[in-house]
């Protein structure tokens, strides 16, 4: 009950032949074999007030050595993360004792401490600048971490030369997105040399999968974090004044950051990202995200609620959750009444073991449309195993649920989707597409596609323009097959399609979609859609941006009078405008405003097509 509230100063790791030891906040790293023998001269090294995390295969030979056992006294951490204080604190006290067996009174004597409660460094007028790169996740994530930086006294800086401190938030999904950063590293190399004191850190799945390689061939680096150390920020920042070069990139089978509140980089954008869910189960054969992210885990619901009813309250018009598998999220946290089956798509299956009852992604999103009724909600990304009829018939019956479903297909070859472990065929994929629109007609719907799998053949090509041809797309994502280290594909495939033919697939998976794209939208000529604004376009002032219910950029006249009430009328950020379309491209609709109202009363007065 108390997490929350306790304060989180553990600097030590744990790798698997060491244990971490905090001792007035700097970390020590001993060796299995200090530990073991003798284990006193180990509880000597600590010290007053000292605390200690121990790896089970170390600690408790050396426990059961002096005469005890070990299930009272450590918890068992392997294969696990090394945990923070919180985890081995007792409910609200200011004080923790180790209960050891009286056999060895003075070893009782030195494990019962007291374990003041300490707050996470200062690091006041510390000017941060964080830069972003790659998905949306990574965007949630930069928000957490300013969250946690802001509060231990950090200002935001406007641009390097102002900052005092630059985070890169990275991807690894793709090489291209990793030359992003090796390139900007050299450039903050060069400024280092200027600039003494400036601080450089990389944190994400960068950080996650190459933390060797950043500290071995980039010279300007300071700290390293992956995507569950981000609560060690002060803490790393802070010793790395000192000129040693901090790392944490473990994996947490249960961090989810629930209980902060994200703080937003836009607090004037009418749309915000919640983060649902981290890391994924899946284990596709191409996919780096499970050795960058971890195991999959879901928040509570609760914490989701809170932080989407504190949206609301600033304002915000629209929240889309995320996770890297959203659409399986399950929290079961707690006991409940409202506990539901998973229920996997018809005919969909998985290659790991699913988890049991649960409240289910159709659960969480009945529960967020409710929180306000003027307020839009999208989730990303899903994953098709995971679209039983109940989370289809949320959709339906919210008019705040937006009807735009991202469906990552990947490929159309039954051949290269089981290569790529995605646990259903082709025309299983079909048939959810068509359960789908006869579920939701005004879907618009929007995939993944990657050219040149390994040991993609010319037919398994024409089968995912097939596909595309089928199911004429409103978007897609489309990328020419890049391997991942550490990933299935690395290890068991042959990633034998020449760089020339991945490329010319590609262009041909993009001209595919364009052309569906184009007639969907030319179809959408003279209908009228309800368009969250979003900003000033970027080609005119006398226009603005915004996004229809199935998430195509719209641009519509910034003044314009109103159908509903006569009077003349200016746009502005986060109002819900009904527009007529009048013209379009494969990728942009225009159109005439007609009136503007709140989101309930736009879908009841029109028939959105």
């Amino acid at each position: 009950e108390t997490e929350s509230t306790l304060p989180m100063f553990l600097v030590g790791r744990i790798s698997s032949a060491h244990a971490g030891v905090v001792v007035g906040g700097r970390s020590l790293l001993l060796s299995a074999g200090a530990v073991r023998s003798p284990f006193k001269s180990f509880i000597d090294e600590i010290g007053e007030g000292g605390f200690c995390v121990r790896r089970k295969s170390v600690v408790s030979d050396a426990l059961k050595g002096e005469g005890g056992t070990s299930k009272d006294k450590v918890r068992d951490v392997t294969n696990s993360p090394p945990l923070t204080l919180e985890h081995f604190m007792k409910s609200n006290a200011n004080t923790a004792t180790a209960d050891v067996p009286n056999s060895t009174k003075r070893l009782k004597k030195r494990i019962k401490q007291t374990f003041p409660v300490q707050e996470a460094p200062r690091l006041d007028g510390r000017r941060v600048l964080i830069n972003t790169y790659g998905c949306q996740m990574n965007v949630s994530d930069s928000e957490v971490a300013w969250s946690i930086l802001k509060d231990a006294g950090c200002v935001k800086a406007t641009n390097t030369d102002d900052a005092d401190v630059v985070l890169l938030v990275t991807c690894a999904i793709r090489e291209k997105a990793e030359t992003k950063i090796w390139t900007k590293l050299s450039e903050l190399e060069q400024l280092k040399k200027k600039r003494k004191g400036l601080q450089v850190g990389v944190l994400g799945c960068m950080a996650e999968r190459l933390k060797k390689q950043l500290l071995d061939e980039s010279k300007c680096v300071d700290l390293v974090a992956g995507p569950d150390a981000y609560r060690d920020l002060p803490a790393m920042l802070q010793q790395a004044t000192d000129g040693v070069t901090q790392m944490n990139v473990v994996l947490s089978l249960d961090e989810t950051y629930a209980d902060l509140s994200p703080v937003r980089h836009d607090p004037e954008s009418p749309s915000a990202f919640v983060s649902i869910q981290r890391g994924c189960d899946n284990m596709c054969s191409y996919c780096i995200v499970p050795f960058t992210r971890g195991r999959e885990r879901s928040r509570p619901v609760e914490s989701i609620l809170r932080e989407v009813q504190e949206l609301s309250d600033q304002g915000v018009k629209e929240v889309t959750l995320l996770g890297q598998n959203v659409n399986s999220y399950l929290d079961r946290s707690t006991l409940s009444t409202t506990l539901s089956p998973v229920v996997n798509s018809r005919g969909f299956n998985t290659i790991y073991k699913r988890k049991s009852d649960g409240r289910t992604f159709a659960h969480l999103l009945e529960q967020v449309a409710a929180v306000d009724p003027d307020m839009r909600v999208r989730f990303t990304s899903p994953h098709p195993k995971d679209f039983p009829d109940d989370v289809l018939f949320a959709i339906r019956d919210h008019h705040n649920i937006c009807e735009n479903i991202h469906m990552p297909a990947q490929s159309g070859s039954d051949t290269v989707l089981e290569a790529m472990r995605r646990g259903y065929t082709g025309s299983l994929y079909r048939e959810l597409v068509d359960r789908i629109r006869s579920i939701l007609p005004n879907v618009a719907i929007s995939s993944d596609f990657i050219a040149g799998f390994c040991g993609e053949t010319h037919e398994d090509h024409l089968a995912t323009l097939s596909l595309m041809d089928y199911v004429k797309y409103d978007m897609a994502y489309l990328f020419a097959y890049s391997l991942r280290e550490k990933t299935h594909a690395h290890r068991r495939l042959d990633d034998n399609v020449p760089e020339k033919v991945k490329n010319q697939r590609l262009q041909e998976l993009v001209a595919m979609f364009h052309k569906h794209a184009k007639t969907n939208n030319q179809n959408r000529i003279g209908t009228e859609q309800v368009v969250l604004v979003e900003s000033t376009s970027k080609r005119s002032e006398d226009e603005v941006a915004g996004r229809t219910d199935g998430n195509l950029k719209t641009i519509v006249p910034r003044e314009f009078e109103d159908t509903l009430t006569g009077e003349r009328r200016t746009l502005t950020k986060g109002d819900y405008v009904v527009v007529k379309v009048t013209d379009s491209t494969s990728m942009t609709l225009k159109g005439q405003p007609l009136f503007v109202s709140t989101l309930e009363d736009c879908h009841t007065r029109i028939d959105v097509q």
